[in-house]
């Protein structure tokens, strides 16, 4: 049998009070097959036709596992052993592998990342965004599949009894508890060489420390390594050059950024469009990697900051005819004078993708096309139902990995407007 149930009553633990007792015991032993993976690098089994998840199984695996918490509808439970292993089972780079929640897929070959990836968009868009024939063409590989992070954030708690514990990143499966970690395999060299300096510097301060704190480390150009939020950071991307704080949001892996942002201009110049808007532009990425490709360019940006720096960002780049203006939540597009119709939007959200108020107003402006970057394709898809709503069509989807060795991915969609015509 694939799915078998391990009991001794007298030998179970006691669970905690809020502990659903169905279908299984606190710390009941089971086995199982893996048969997928989640869009959360969670292993995917069942047991009678319920759900269990298991982090760190991976598809085709027969596994033991300890179950943690009953769901309505699903089952967690911690890995104990692997009893079958999947052929694409690798040995993991990083000792703390498993312990450290920063990765979920250094056991598994990384072509074999790139598949389910692309598999778990392919899912998303039929789920979420009820898209049945979309294509999603194979994930762009990171040139760097270790060393491609240049910028980390490691965290220490309140001191106690005058000592300092770790330095580091959340526990797998904790919201609280860190993990000390000397060296990540999927930072930079230069963000390793100043971690243990900074962390020795930490520790030989203790006294001046009164609660918790976040560590900043961020490569610059040359491999300068910035540690305060307000230190400005230099980044190539192809032939332009950016200026911004080292705190500040920007890409973290520039092995890739390259190709990404030159896909994301090629996919707005494809639709036709003359001019682009760069919706919420930060220090101007896209803005200004895009530029070539346009006669006109507008970024809008509701921080003045990062306006500022787009600003002296262009001008730094002889980048003329790219102008950024100061939006409000109320009225994004309100200064922007292209025709809709000849203009392409390119939108990059937080993860938690367009609010209402910005797709009402980003449809009302009716652009005849948007690319639409996202770092969370499960809200990327959700949205994607409202852009069907008011007439967009879907001609592309191209996951990137800009973060290999993880859960995460970029993913941009094309989206075109019916009937948008490009004078």
């Amino acid at each position: 049998m694939d799915n078998q149930v391990f009991i001794n009553p007298a030998s179970m633990p006691r669970p905690p009070k809020r502990f659903l007792a169905e279908p299984f015991a606190y710390h009941q032993q089971i086995e199982v097959r893996i048969d997928n993976l989640t869009n959360l690098g969670l292993g995917v089994g069942r047991v009678d036709g319920w759900v269990v998840m298991i982090p760190f199984a991976l598809p085709g695996e027969r596994v033991r596992a300890s179950v943690y918490h009953n769901h309505k509808n699903y089952s967690e439970a911690d890995l104990v052993e692997v009893l079958e292993p999947s052929p694409d089972r690798i040995a993991p780079r990083c000792p703390l592998f498993a312990t450290c929640g920063g990765c979920q897929y250094q056991n598994l070959a990384y072509e074999r990342q790139l598949e389910w990836k692309r598999e778990q968009v392919a899912s998303l868009l039929q789920r979420l965004a009820g898209i049945q024939d979309a294509t999603v063409d194979p994930v762009i590989p990171s040139p760097l599949r270790y060393g491609y992070r240049s910028k980390i954030t490691p965290h220490f708690q309140q001191p106690r009894d005058g000592r300092i514990g770790p330095i580091g990143f959340l526990q797998a499966g904790q919201r609280f508890k860190l993990v000390d970690v000397p060296q990540c395999p999927i930072a930079s060299e230069p963000l390793n060489r100043a971690l243990t300096n900074i962390r020795a510097e930490v520790h030989a301060k203790t006294e001046t420390f009164r609660r918790g704190a976040t560590l900043l480390l961020r490569e610059s150009l040359g491999g300068e390594v910035l540690t305060g939020s307000e230190e400005i950071c230099e980044q190539e991307v192809g032939p332009i050059r950016f200026r911004f704080p080292a705190g500040g949001f920007f890409q973290t892996n520039p092995s890739i950024l390259p190709a990404f942002v030159d896909h994301v201009r090629s996919e707005a110049v494809r639709s036709g469009a003359r001019f682009l808007v760069d919706a919420y532009c930060g220090s101007g990425l896209f803005a200004l990697c895009c530029a070539s490709g346009f006669e006109r360019v507008a970024g809008i940006e509701v921080n003045e900051g990062s306006l500022l720096r787009a600003r002296e960002n262009a001008a730094a780049n002889h980048i003329h005819h790219a102008s950024f203006l100061v939006g409000s939540a109320e009225a994004i597009f309100a200064q922007i004078d292209f025709p809709p119709a000849a203009t392409a939007v390119v939108i990059d959200p937080p993860r938690k993708g367009c609010s209402p108020e910005f797709l009402e107003q980003l449809f009302a402006f009716g652009p005849g096309s948007v690319v639409y970057v996202s770092c969370d394709p499960a809200t990327q898809m959700r949205d994607l139902a409202a852009f069907r709503e008011h007439g967009y069509t879907l001609t592309r989807v191209q996951p990137f990995d800009l973060f290999p060795q993880t859960r995460h991915l970029e993913c941009v969609v094309t989206l075109v407007k019916a009937g948008a015509a490009h004078p």
